[in-house]
């Protein structure tokens, strides 16, 4: 079917993907919040910001193991030698008299530095002569010593609302003795697979049907961006499939279509979505594969954030386009709706292991592998049999990114990326 008049727009990449992430970033603060032990919490996206309960360190704190000493005692190079009064292990503190001119404690890394020494010399800078300790090189004051609160001070917020928590995250809030968080609640993402060609997983294969593969890729992806899938049953290419579709998916937070929004006689998602009083962003995107991406938003009729919408995606039914759509502006939508602050797609530059043909009018991601070196990352293109082919996008780890054609390279007769040339990767 013909798109319908007054909502068709198709956009440059650029513009399509800046539509998204001004939507994303208006999207206010989920309302439902909810406690997780610290141990449940990797994934999920705080709500309240952690705020430090002693300063970090909370006392000086020596990074090698060596000697505490005072600097003034080794301001000269290889003279004079020092009195070694006790050792202190980590966790220790030290129970003895302040450090006197002359003397040493033995100190290991990440113990507290013992009143009267501002600095540690290090193990393999001294040595024993005639029973006493000489180094081998000066030390200045504070050396080897990380001062109390260097890290952050009490009271001072260490992890702000909207973080993702992630390892190092978790580890901060460990460190200031959170045993448990206060995250949002996690979307949900309403998944409607359109096409009368459609059979389920478990079901008998006749003639030219396909199995539904869309919604399964799609709802892991949900998943690993930080929201619950919802797979509804597939739709049939009628009308009334497709509202009682939209009617289900206006409960989610995010509702996503697949298949269905491309040209064809039985592409009917817009023409429903319309009826139900959508509002579309675009129609279209100057990419490939995935051109035929449709984003706008319904009116709400439930779900976790403030508002009278749900916002929706129509993803082309090609597989690889679905994702490449998913990841470039399902993924930020969705980071928005957890409630992070970071939403946007992350891109890479990596070197060209072989030449690609270039001079393509759209911007074009394609399944690629990257390998990395010290002397810098390599992407290499993952020979593909187009928009389809499931088997070579999982061979990939990522999608090379080859600009749309510039009137200067075209017409100066180059229309390819040499290898050796960077390009943008966009990671899975």
């Amino acid at each position: 079917m013909e798109k319908l008049p007054g909502i068709d727009r198709i956009l440059p990449f650029e513009e399509a993907l800046a539509v998204v992430l001004r939507h994303a970033q208006a999207l206010p603060h989920p309302q439902a919040v909810e406690t997780l032990a610290l141990s449940r919490a990797r994934g999920r996206v705080l709500a309240q910001p952690v705020v430090a309960d002693r300063d970090q360190p909370p006392f000086d704190r020596a990074t090698r193991d060596g000697y505490a000493v005072r600097a003034a005692d080794l301001a000269e190079a290889t003279s004079g030698e020092l009195r070694v009064v006790g050792s202190l292990r980590a966790g220790e503190t030290w129970k003895g008299a302040p450090l006197r001119t002359g003397e040493a404690i033995e100190i290991m890394t990440g113990a507290g530095l013992p009143e009267g020494a501002d600095a540690v010399v290090m193990v393999e800078d001294t040595a024993w002569e005639n029973g006493g300790l000489r180094w081998r090189r000066s030390l200045r004051m504070g050396e080897n010593v990380v001062p109390r609160g260097a890290e952050t001070r009490a009271g001072s917020v260490v992890l702000a609302q909207g973080s993702l928590l992630e390892g190092a995250e978790i580890g901060v809030a460990a460190s200031c003795g959170q045993a448990q968080l206060e995250v949002f609640a996690q979307p949900r993402a309403a998944i409607a697979a359109t096409g009368d060609e459609l059979v389920e997983l478990d079901a008998p294969m006749e003639g030219a049907q396909i199995r539904n593969s869309n919604s399964y890729a799609l709802a892991a992806l949900v998943e690993a961006s930080g929201g619950v899938a919802e797979r509804l049953p597939t739709a049939r290419d009628c009308v009334e499939d497709l509202q009682a579709r939209v009617v289900e998916g206006c409960k989610a937070d995010l509702l996503l279509f697949t298949g269905g929004v491309s040209m064809g006689k039985y592409d009917l998602v817009e023409q429903v979505l319309e009826s139900c009083g959508a509002e579309f962003f675009f129609t279209g995107a100057l990419i490939q594969p995935g051109k035929p991406i449709v984003f706008g938003r319904l009116p709400k009729l439930g779900g976790l954030q403030r508002g009278e919408w749900t916002y929706f995606f129509g993803l082309p039914g090609n597989p690889v386009s679905a994702q490449v759509c998913f990841h470039l502006f399902v993924a930020p939508m969705l980071r928005a709706l957890c409630g992070r602050k970071e939403v946007a797609p992350l891109f890479v530059e990596a070197r060209l292991v072989e030449a690609v043909p270039g001079g393509s009018r759209v911007t074009r991601f394609l399944p690629a592998r990257v390998s990395g070196a010290w002397d810098g990352a390599r992407v290499q293109l993952v020979g593909w049999q187009g928009s389809g082919d499931v088997v070579a996008n999982a061979r990939g780890d990522g999608y090379a990114v080859l600009p749309a054609g510039q009137p200067a390279r075209l017409t100066s007769g180059i229309d390819a990326f040499a290898a050796g040339e960077t390009v943008r990767v966009l990671l899975r």
